[in-house]
């Protein structure tokens, strides 16, 4: 992402959320405030362009759906952009909901892009402290958005600006509050970015400190990343998509690799989901395009 930029890809994933909310049933996460955060214009913008660019995606589809623009956006959509943001929205925030009746506290969300969990969940403002870390052009680009809208902030919501490819600044997170007790981390959307290095090196620093019980819901690409079509091309387009934006993706793990990488942090593997367990649990019996995403898992670990 170019300095002074607000991530693409955050302002697509909200986009995928909002049309969801609006015109999809059933619902597989309804974020029904998101659509707040993205005018009209972008709205327009970005459905324009998606509908424009259908030939990039399929063109038997483009053929076969010409002149029908809605069909053609909701393929599009449903297909392409919907299905990875939707489902692990819906996991993660299953497992973190978990976690807060459990006696949670702290909640820190990597890559926050235009999450909404705080909003949508005020009555959390007294008992959890969420902080929500992400470059500081995509911050600025929320914080703005919210004001133009008129919507407040809760009070327990901190934002911690930070660079992923660098090393994990523990210190901003502290100065904004954090206390070293059990936490609950979500990477989403965020571990295909960076190399596996800095993915590693990112999980140690996040859990050097916090005490045991302390986990992280996150998602990841396996090893067919680079090499899977998917239906309708859609892997290789979600690829090709990733690069022309300007955030190429760079790593991709075996289930070995990802699980080898977690115990080296401390963490071991609570959960895992598959793309096929995926598809029994949010895409099951729909009457429309959406499938769950091909080369996309989704874990939650837990702290030793």
């Amino acid at each position: 992402m170019n300095k002074g930029e607000s991530s693409l890809t955050s302002l697509i994933s909200a986009f995928g959320r909002a049309y969801h909310s609006q015109f999809d049933t059933p619902k597989i996460f309804n974020d029904y405030l998101v659509k707040e955060l993205i005018t009209q214009k972008e709205f327009h913008d970005i459905q324009t362009n998606m509908v424009q660019g259908i030939q990039f995606f399929n063109k038997e589809i483009a053929e076969k759906l010409k002149g029908q623009t809605e069909e053609q956006l909701k393929w599009i959509v449903q297909t392409q952009l919907s299905p990875t943001p939707l489902a692990r929205a819906a996991y993660c925030e299953k497992v973190l909901l978990n976690e807060i009746m459990l006696g949670l506290q702290q909640y820190v969300i990597l890559g926050a892009g235009l999450d909404t969990f705080s909003l949508r969940h005020s009555e959390l403002e007294n008992t959890l402290e969420i902080f929500e870390i992400d470059h500081p052009a995509t911050q600025e680009f929320k914080k703005k958005r919210l004001t133009e809208v008129d919507i407040k902030l809760p009070s327990n919501v901190h934002y911690v600006s930070m660079d992923f490819t660098k090393k994990f600044a523990y210190q901003n997170l502290i100065d904004n509050g954090f206390d070293n007790k059990k936490t609950f981390f979500s990477l989403l959307g965020v571990s295909y970015y960076l190399t596996k290095e800095e993915t590693s090196s990112l999980l140690d620093h996040l859990f050097a400190t916090v005490p045991s019980g302390s986990s992280i819901v996150l998602d990841y690409a396996d090893e067919k990343l680079f090499e899977e079509k998917g239906i309708s091309n859609r892997v290789d387009n979600m690829v090709k998509m990733a690069a022309a934006s300007g955030e190429p993706m760079k790593s991709c793990f075996t289930y070995e690799e990802i699980e080898k990488m977690l115990e080296n942090s401390g963490l071991l593997i609570y959960e895992h989901l598959t793309p096929d367990t995926l598809n029994e649990l949010y895409f099951d019996n729909r009457k429309d395009y959406l499938t769950a995403f091909e080369t996309i898992h989704y874990i939650h670990a837990v702290k030793k």
